[in-house]
């Protein structure tokens, strides 16, 4: 597997900006966490929507699994997170891979994973890359993990040569959550200057209202974000009000960089938390209203 190049900057002009905003929210991923009720949810999609689904330490890989096969089993492009922490041995990493693409599913999104201890030899998501690469696992993308605003036990310094180090195995990289748009284009320029020329897919939390949506944010370690829309935004003020938080605000703030081709940002990742009916609405209004 070799790493996408960001589109060449020298190359045919950027595409107008309102397209590419519309055209980024019309073909957006959706994040889901396989929990019980999921798949009456998903059935409002679209077939095919691409749905990628979450593992944790908590429900374990067998039920990423098993959500994933149901999913693809449905027609939606399905794409399997798979925390290297998680994985006990060779022999489990190839038979997840094995059973994926039986389920005709070609999409894997690699990650470190949340585990204090790891169940096997790999504690890292490039510890897992490495082995996969000697595996003929015939799948046609590999997604890894970045991290806009840093990540809450590593050094910002060991993320970046993590991230140079996977990318030779890798085809994108799919942002955290991030809701500071100057923060998120200052980083993602430090980073191609650095040499990261993965494709960003940007991950964008679906609508919610601004409780849910502060309470998930600390939960999930971007508080900082948080703080920066309570500063710039009167969050405080709004959650009084019973408002709700806007997916489509940071699309509008970074929409000059969008179109910058070396900023190679080639979709969008929409964290649901499992609202996959109202972040559905949103996307139909968006795009019905630009």
């Amino acid at each position: 597997m070799t790493s996408t190049s960001a589109p060449d900057p020298a190359g045919p002009p950027a595409p107008d900006t309102g397209e590419l905003v519309e055209r980024l929210i019309r073909d957006a991923a959706y994040e889901v966490i396989p929990l019980k009720g999921l798949d009456a949810k998903l059935a409002a999609l679209p077939v095919p929507t691409t749905v990628t689904v979450t593992s944790s330490v908590k429900l374990g890989l067998g039920r990423t699994l098993e959500q994933s096969l149901r999913a693809a089993a449905a027609g939606h492009r399905v794409v399997p997170h798979l925390p290297a922490r998680q994985v006990r041995d060779a022999a489990e990493l190839r038979d997840f891979v094995g059973r994926i693409r039986d389920a005709g599913i070609t999409d894997l999104y690699v990650v470190g994973g949340d585990a204090a201890d790891p169940l096997g030899p790999y504690r890292s998501a490039a510890d897992l890359l490495a082995e996969l690469a000697g595996i003929d696992h015939g799948l046609g993308e590999i997604g890894v993990a970045c991290y806009p605003e840093g990540h809450p036990s590593i050094a910002e310094d060991v993320l970046l040569a993590a991230l140079l180090e996977k990318q030779s195995f890798a085809s994108y990289m799919c942002s955290q959550l991030c809701f500071d748009a100057a923060a998120l284009v200052g980083w993602l320029r430090a980073t191609r200057s650095a040499g990261v020329t993965l494709p960003l897919h940007l991950g964008l939390a679906g609508p919610l209202s601004l409780l849910e949506l502060a309470e998930l944010s600390v939960r999930i370690g971007v508080g900082s974000s948080v703080k920066y829309l309570t500063k710039q935004h009167g969050l405080l003020g709004s959650l009084l009000r019973g408002s709700s938080y806007r997916p489509e605000g940071l699309l509008a703030a970074m929409e000059e960089e969008l179109a910058s081709p070396g900023l190679g940002i080639s979709r969008l990742h929409m964290c649901t938390f499992n609202r996959v009916g109202p972040t559905l609405d949103w996307q139909r209004r968006v795009v019905a209203g630009r």
